[in-house]
């Protein structure tokens, strides 16, 4: 059933609807990734201690939250 299907279907759509567009993304992707993982490397380069640089990187905005957000206690 495939094989009919793929008989009928032609090379330049294969190339150009399917191949070139799923191509594209992967290599976006990995080009992403890449610039992303080059610029932590270079944060972490940088810091005193790469632990502590994860941590901040990880958990600032909580903090931030907690820091901007007005407290609202409930008195009786």
């Amino acid at each position: 059933m495939s094989a009919v299907f793929l008989d009928e279907l032609p090379g330049w759509f294969l190339w150009t609807g399917i191949f070139l567009p799923v191509t594209a993304l992967l290599l976006l992707l990995i080009a992403f990734f890449s610039g992303k993982l080059t610029h932590t490397e270079q944060q972490l380069a940088v810091s005193a201690d790469p632990r502590q640089t994860a941590y901040l990187h990880c958990f600032r905005q909580q903090t931030e939250k907690r820091r901007h957000t007005p407290h609202t206690h409930k008195t009786r």
